[in-house]
C-alpha cells in the first residue's frame, strides 16, 4: 500500500518545529496509551508529557494512541526511527482489500468451529480470539514476496498451529481432518507426534500469482525452543541461495505472550540477531498475545507492560496492534516487511487479542478467570465484527466455505494411515537414514603426501603479517606433523580432517565460545596479526576452488547456538555442521535441544540431522562442572541408531571420525566426548601415517600384550592413564580396549576382541565417572552378554550427587585408586 504525502510541507518554520516537538512527545510514548485490548482488561496508561493541549496533540494522539502502539524510539540509529516516523504518520494511498481480509477471517474462523463442531472435546489449541493473525501472515508473505522473497520458513507454537498448516502453509483441509482419527497404529509404529506439534512444508499463491515455498517447523511444547533451529534453517537455505539469500528466505517466529517473556532461549536467540555467524537478514516475530498464559495472568508471567518488552534490549522495532481492527493488523503486517527488507533487521509484532476456549478445549477457563470468560462468551467472531463495520456481505461466503469443509471432512474422515504433512527437500535424496548398515562405510584414510601438502597451507599466513611468537612456534610444529617429523595431535588432526574435506568439496561449520581460538588454546584456526589484529584463517584460503569455510565464536550461549547448528545441519545435510561446548558439562544448558530435537526428531517427526556436538570431558581435577560431558545422558537416549556416540582415543581417531560422519551418506547426530588433558600428551598423539592407513576404528584392540589373563575394557583418558600404569608395573598380563564408538555398540568388534584372547580369567570395565554415571549402566551389562563364561567386574568412583570432587588433591588420590584396583584381580 502506497503512503500518503506528509501533511507537513506548507507549514512555517517554526510551525513545523512546534508540531515535530509535540509529535516527538507522542512517538516516544504514545504507545502506551494505545487502545491494544479487545476486551479492555489491559488498561491503558497516560503519560504525563502526552497530556498535551497544543494543535498538534490531537493528530500525533490518533495516529500514536489508536489501536496501534509503535514502539521504536529506543532504536540507536535516526535513519530507521525517521522511517518508521514517516510510515506511521502518513497513511495509506489506498484502502485494503476489505473483502479479501474478511474471506481470511471467514475461513479461520469456520475452520475452527467445524473442528470444535465434528471433534468435541479435542485438543486442538484454536486460533479463535486472535484471528487476526491469518490476514496478517498474508499481509507479510505478500510483501515480502515484493522484496523479492521465494521461501519463508515459520517457527510456532501450538496455538492456530492447524490453521495456519491450511491458510499459509496451504496443507489441504482433507489432511487436517484426517489427523483427528483413530487412524490404523502400525502406520505410526511406535514413533510420531501429536498433530500441534508436527511441521509441513508447502506453497503460498499471491494475490500476482508468486510460488512462496514454506516450511513449517516441528516443535515440541518446549515452545520457544523452536526458534533457534528455524533461524538456522533459514541461515542454511540463505547459504544455499548465495549472496542475496537473506532476501529470498524469509523467517517468521510466532510465539505465545507467556512464553516470549518468560523462556531463556528466545532471549539467546534474540541476541543472534546482528551477529555475523548467525544473522538471517532479520527476522519477523509475531507474539500471539491472549493476555494469559495456561491459567495464568499478565501480572503473574512478566514484570513489564507488555509480554515484548524483552525484545527492547535490542535496537529493533515493536509495534503492537489490537487484533480486532484487521485493517490496523494488516497494514502492521506491511510495515514490518518493509522495514525488514530495508534494513536486515528483526522486527516484533505484538498482536494482542484472547483466547475463545480454554487453554486447550479440554479446559474449563472459568475457574481461574471468570470475568473474561463471562465477557468472551458473548462476544461475536471477528468476521461478524468486521463485516458489520465495514458494511461487507458475507453470507454467501459462509456457505461456500461451510461447503467447503464439509466435503473436506467427508474425504479425511476415510483416512486410513496417518497424513505426512511433510516432504524433505531434495537436497536429502542422497543420504539414508533409518537403521545402520555395513555398507555406508567409506574410506576415510588419506595419503601421507597430501596430508603434507594441507599442512603447508595450513601453516602459511600473508607476507607481513605480525604472527604471535606462540602461534609462531605451534604453526613450526604443525609443518613438521605434517611433514611426518613430529606425531600428530588433535588439533593438528581436525585442521587436517577438515582441510581434506574441504578441499574435497565438503562444506565446514563450527560454532561455539571461543572456538576460533579453542577453549585449551588448542585450534587457532584464526590467526591474529599481533599489531591491528587482522584475521587470517588458513582453512578459508586452501584453494580457490575449495568448499565454504564457518568457523566462528558464538555468544555465551548454549540451547540457542545449538538449536541454530542443529536447525543448520537440517538444511545444509552436505556440510559438516559442527557446535562446540566450552567444557562438556555446559551441554547441560542445551538438554532440551539434545532431548527434544537432536535425539528424538527423527523418530518424532521423520527429520534426519547430521550435527556434531564436540564436547569436551575427562577428570583431570578441575571440579564438578569441568569434568563430565554427561556421558551417561546420551546413552540413555541412544534407541533405533538414532545417535552415534563416540570417544576417539588418539589424534588419528579423530581424524578419521570427522571424515566418516562427512563422507558417509547415512546421516545421524554425532556427539564426541573429545579430550582436554589429551590434546598434547604423547601417547594420544598419532603418527602421519595412521591418516592414510586405517579406518576410524570402533573397537581399538590391545596390541602390544599377547599372553592375557586380564582384559581391561574402557573408553577415553583413563585407557591411556592405565596403559601408563601398566608400563610402569611391567604388567605383562593385562590387555586394555577401548571402546571409541560406545553407540551403536559395536559388538561384533568386541567379541572378536574378547575372542582372541583365549587365556583371559576376568573382564573388567574401568571408567573415571562415578557409579551412577558413565558408561558404566550402559556396557556392563553388555559385556556380560558377550564375555561367555568369563566373569566380568566394573571399577569406578562411588556413586555421588555431584560428578566430580573440587579438589585437585582428592582427585589425584581417587585417580590413582582406580587404576591401582583395575590391576588387581577379583580374587584379591
Amino acid at each position: 500500500m502506497a503512503e500518503a504525502a506528509p501533511k507537513t510541507a506548507s507549514l512555517s518554520s517554526d510551525a513545523a518545529e512546534q508540531r515535530e516537538l509535540v509529535f516527538d512527545k507522542f512517538r516516544r510514548s504514545g504507545y502506551l496509551a494505545a487502545r491494544l485490548d479487545p476486551l479492555g482488561f489491559l488498561q491503558t496508561a497516560s503519560p504525563a508529557e502526552l497530556d498535551d493541549k497544543s494543535p498538534w496533540a490531537s493528530e500525533a494522539r490518533s495516529i500514536y494512541c489508536g489501536t496501534i502502539g509503535a514502539d521504536f524510539m529506543h532504536i540507536a540509529d535516526p535513519e530507521r526511527r525517521a522511517w518508521i516516523a514517516a510510515r506511521m504518520e502518513h497513511p495509506p494511498a489506498a484502502k485494503p482489500d476489505q473483502q479479501h481480509i474478511l474471506e481470511r477471517l471467514l475461513r479461520a474462523e469456520l475452520f475452527e468451529q467445524t473442528l470444535q463442531a465434528r471433534f468435541v472435546g479435542t485438543k486442538r489449541y484454536s486460533l479463535e480470539g486472535i484471528a487476526a493473525l491469518i490476514p496478517l501472515l498474508d499481509r507479510v508473505v505478500e510483501a515480502a514476496a515484493v522484496s523479492g522473497a521465494d521461501q519463508m520458513v515459520i517457527a510456532m507454537s501450538h496455538r492456530g498451529r492447524l490453521n495456519v498448516m491450511v491458510h499459509i502453509v496451504g496443507r489441504p483441509t482433507a489432511e487436517i481432518f484426517a489427523d483427528f482419527e483413530d487412524v490404523d497404529p502400525r502406520s505410526v509404529l511406535g514413533g510420531g507426534d501429536v498433530k500441534y506439534h508436527v511441521g509441513a512444508t508447502g506453497e503460498y499463491r499471491t494475490a500476482s500469482g508468486r510460488s512462496i515455498e514454506v516450511h513449517l517447523v516441528s516443535n515440541p511444547s518446549h515452545l520457544e525452543a523452536v526458534d533457534p533451529v528455524a533461524m538456522g534453517r533459514a541461515r542454511a537455505k540463505q547459504a544455499r541461495v548465495g549472496r542475496q539469500g537473506w532476501q529470498r528466505v524469509l523467517p517468521v517466529t510466532l510465539h505465545g505472550d507467556a512464553a516470549f517473556a518468560g523462556q531463556g532461549i528466545w532471549a539467546e536467540t534474540l541476541n543472534l540477531d546482528d551477529l555475523s555467524a548467525f544473522t538471517v537478514g532479520g527476522t519477523i516475530h509475531v507474539i500471539v498475545n491472549n493476555l494469559l498464559g495456561f491459567t495464568t495472568p499478565p501480572a503473574e508471567l512478566h514484570s513489564s507492560r507488555f509480554a515484548s518488552d524483552l525484545a527492547r534490549r535490542q535496537s529493533i522495532p515493536i509495534f503492537h496492534v489490537n487484533g480486532e481492527d484487521p485493517d490496523a493488523v494488516v497494514r502492521v503486517g506491511e510495515i514490518a516487511a518493509d522495514y525488514r527488507a530495508q534494513f536486515a533487521s528483526d522486527v516484533v509484532i505484538d498482536l494482542i487479542g484472547f483466547r475463545r476456549h480454554g487453554h486447550s478445549e479440554v479446559d474449563d477457563p472459568t475457574i481461574t478467570q471468570p470475568l473474561l470468560y463471562a465477557k468472551i462468551k458473548d462476544h461475536p467472531p471477528l468476521w461478524q465484527i468486521y463485516a458489520g463495520q465495514n458494511g461487507l456481505d458475507a453470507a454467501s461466503t459462509v456457505a461456500q466455505v461451510r461447503k467447503e469443509f464439509d466435503e473436506s471432512f467427508a474425504v479425511g474422515s476415510k483416512a486410513t494411515e496417518k497424513p505426512v504433512h511433510h516432504q524433505l527437500p531434495a537436497y536429502w535424496e542422497p543420504y539414508e537414514r533409518g537403521c545402520y548398515k555395513p555398507e555406508y562405510e567409506v574410506n576415510t584414510g588419506v595419503d601421507s603426501a597430501r596430508l603434507g601438502e594441507i599442512a603447508a597451507a595450513l601453516t602459511r599466513y600473508p607476507d607481513g603479517f605480525a604472527i604471535h611468537p606462540k602461534v609462531k612456534r605451534l604453526l613450526e610444529q604443525r609443518l613438521e606433523m605434517g611433514r611426518g617429523s613430529r606425531p600428530v595431535d588433535y588439533g593438528m588432526a581436525e585442521a587436517l580432517a577438515f582441510g581434506t574435506l574441504l578441499l574435497e568439496g565438503t562444506p565446514v561449520r563450527l560454532t561455539g565460545q571461543d572456538t576460533r581460538r579453542g577453549t585449551f588454546n588448542q585450534r587457532h584456526a584464526a590467526l591474529i596479526d599481533t599489531q591491528n589484529e587482522a584475521e587470517y584463517v588458513p582453512l578459508e584460503h586452501l584453494a580457490a576452488n575449495q568448499a565454504r569455510c564457518e568457523i566462528f565464536n558464538s555468544s555465551l550461549s548454549e540451547a540457542g547456538v545449538l538449536g541454530f547448528e542443529y536447525g543448520y545441519s537440517r538444511d545444509y545435510p552436505e556440510a559438516l555442521v559442527a557446535w562446540e561446548a566450552q567444557f562438556g558439562d555446559f551441554a547441560n544448558g542445551a538438554q532440551v535441544i539434545i532431548d527434544q530435537f537432536i535425539s528424538a526428531a527423527e523418530d518424532k517427526w521423520d527429520l534426519p540431522s547430521g550435527v556434531v556436538l564436540l564436547l569436551p570431558h575427562g577428570y583431570e581435577g578441575q571440579g564438578p562442572e569441568h569434568s563430565s560431558a554427561r556421558l551417561e545422558r546420551f546413552l540413555q537416549l541412544a534407541a533405533e541408531d538414532n545417535l552415534q556416540i563416540c570417544q576417539p582415543s588418539t589424534a588419528a581417531q579423530y581424524f578419521h571420525l570427522l571424515r566418516r560422519q562427512a563422507l558417509r551418506r547415512w546421516r545421524k547426530p554425532l556427539v564426541v566426548f573429545t579430550p582436554k588433558s589429551m590434546l598434547r600428551r604423547p601417547e594420544s598423539s598419532s603418527s602421519l601415517a595412521e591418516f592414510a592407513e586405517e579406518p576410524f576404528l570402533r573397537v581399538v584392540p590391545e596390541r602390544e600384550i599377547e599372553h592375557v589373563r586380564r582384559i581391561l575394557t574402557c573408553t577415553g583418558k583413563i585407557g591411556h592413564e592405565l596403559r601408563a600404569e601398566r608400563k610402569r608395573r611391567g604388567d605383562t598380563e593385562s590387555a586394555i580396549v577401548f571402546l571409541d564408538q560406545l553407540y551403536p555398540f559395536p559388538e561384533a568388534e568386541l567379541t572378536a576382541e574378547f575372542a582372541r584372547h583365549t587365556q583371559a580369567r576376568e573382564i573388567v570395565w574401568v571408567q573415571e565417572e562415578p557409579a551412577n554415571m558413565g558408561a558404566l549402566f550402559y556396557v556392563v551389562p553388555r559385556i556380560r552378554e558377550l564375555a561367555g563364561d568369563l566373569p566380568v567386574r566394573s571399577i569406578k568412583r562411588s556413586a555421588s550427587a555431584s560428578p566430580a570432587t573440587g579438589s585437585a588433591k582428592a582427585h589425584d588420590l581417587e585417580q590413582k585408586t582406580l587404576v591401582t584396583l583395575a590391576f588387581t584381580t577379583s580374587e584379591n
